[in-house]
């Protein structure tokens, strides 16, 4: 009797781990067989002329290189404003404002508004040059205001 017991649960056990096992279908899925996909690839063109000829200019413009000429334009050099600064200072000890300085084509401003800009860049950048090599004094009163430039006394000129 003790040993139709064991036997008995040891089905019940195996029955169990067999139960608890992946099921096909519940836990795990066969792998699927091809199922042979057809394409049925008809090309059905229409065009006119118009449209052609459109295509192909698109392609000869892509394919085309592309130039880009830039337009030489007037602009006052940093080595123009330095001299033109150093000349114009001299020997006047009295403050006098970075705009006076500008070339009269650019005061004027109706000729081109890019070499107005252009000088005063430059004529900015001379200024600052000139107050870094000790010959000149900057000083602005307020933020935007007019920028003053005057010869340090005892500078060369």
């Amino acid at each position: 009797l003790q040993l139709r017991l064991q036997r008995l649960g040891a089905m019940r056990e195996a029955g169990a781990r067999l139960m608890a096992r992946d099921r096909l279908g519940r836990d795990v899925f066969t792998r699927g067989a091809p199922e042979g996909i057809t394409l049925a690839r008809r090309s059905l063109w229409q065009a006119d002329l118009f449209g052609l000829i459109q295509a192909y200019g698109q392609i000869q413009h892509r394919n085309r290189p592309v130039v880009h000429m830039v337009r030489e334009r007037l602009v006052m050099t940093l080595d123009a404003a330095l001299a033109r600064i150093s000349a114009l200072l001299g020997t006047s000890l009295e403050w006098r404002d970075l705009r006076a300085f500008l070339p009269p084509m650019a005061i004027n401003g109706a000729a081109d508004r890019q070499l107005a800009r252009s000088a005063l860049a430059s004529s900015f950048l001379a200024a600052l040059e000139l107050a870094k090599q000790g010959r000149v004094e900057l000083v602005q009163d307020e933020c935007f205001g007019p920028l003053l430039i005057r010869p340090l006394q005892g500078a060369r000129p």
